[in-house]
């Protein structure tokens, strides 16, 4: 049960970037006028000529919302009923899915009603990355051990996933500000765009890219020289297949002028590159019992316990 929750959380985070992308990629950010309701006295959609399948694109994702409630209140029963000694910290952990989705939905319906303004339609997507890395901690954390959370790295990785965590989140701010700046408006109609330069807002982004693949590859050597657990190894390694995969994603779409198809792939890749970075940093510590006193798994302090 707890495992269906907790892997059912993180595809459906996955998932509403998806149904997010698949509203903007066919422009029907608009497809249903108002929130809640599709349209004023009308909830769910309707089909006609002139709106076509948009306002279906854009109520499947808002359903969607109700699927990721679903999953996190099962998150929550789970932890509070079944998961009791994983302690306070992953209980409190298991309100993030909750409060997240409703905080998520809020922000959706301020887009609708302000029309796709960019300056919202960024943190609305940028809130679902966010939500994936907290979901893989908590399945992470699933089966890892109940016992006091401890450094599992030497200190100097934990310093540079920290900085590889910030320069990430980075890049995803910043691939906001490239699609905000690009064709894909969300809507068929005329739809404020951040006023930058698009090719400007690319190298800025790439630059980024760049940054957080030369952090990657310090702490790739950090954790090979220091013989680091196996487990922290394979996710550092994941990840980095996963951003040079994305890299390439990213270029052929670049050159090819952002075809819709493969930028749905860019933000699949997007989604799994939050996850994945979150995988990398909750390897860094472990919550299993020490072999025997005096190892290098130092435990945290200043840290709860549980």
């Amino acid at each position: 049960m707890a495992a269906i929750a907790l892997w059912g959380n993180l595809i459906a985070q996955m998932g509403i970037i998806l149904s997010g992308a698949a509203v903007r990629l066919t422009g029907s950010g608009l497809g249903c006028s108002t929130w809640p309701h599709c349209e004023p006295g009308q909830f769910t959609p309707e089909f006609t000529m002139e709106a076509g399948i948009h306002p279906f694109v854009e109520f499947g994702n808002r359903t969607l919302t109700g699927v990721l409630t679903v999953f996190a209140l099962a998150v929550l029963l789970v932890s509070w009923r079944w998961l009791g000694h994983k302690g306070a910290g992953f209980r409190r952990l298991a309100w993030v899915p909750l409060i997240g989705t409703a905080v998520q939905a809020l922000l959706g319906a301020f887009v609708v009603w302000l029309d796709l303004h960019p300056g919202l339609v960024s943190p609305h997507f940028l809130i679902s990355p966010v939500l994936c890395a907290f979901s893989m901690v908590l399945l992470v954390r699933l089966y890892d051990g109940d016992g006091p959370v401890r450094r599992a790295v030497p200190q100097r990785a934990i310093a540079l996933f920290v900085a590889l965590a910030a320069v990430g989140f980075v890049v995803l701010i910043l691939g906001t500000v490239v699609t905000g700046t690009g064709p894909h408006s969300g809507d068929a109609g005329e739809v404020t765009r951040i006023a930058m330069n698009p090719v400007v807002a690319t190298r800025l982004h790439a630059l980024a890219v760049y940054l957080f693949c030369a952090l990657l590859a310090a702490l790739l050597v950090v954790l090979h020289r220091s013989r680091a657990r196996r487990e922290a190894l394979v996710a550092a390694w994941w990840l980095a297949g996963l951003t040079l995969a994305q890299g390439v994603v990213g270029y052929v779409q670049y050159f090819l002028g952002l075809p819709e198809l493969v930028v749905f792939l860019h933000l699949i890749g997007a989604a799994l590159f939050a996850s994945s970075i979150a995988w990398v940093g909750a390897r860094t510590v472990t919550w299993q019992e020490p072999v025997s006193p005096g190892t290098d798994q130092d435990a945290l302090e200043g840290t709860e316990a549980r």
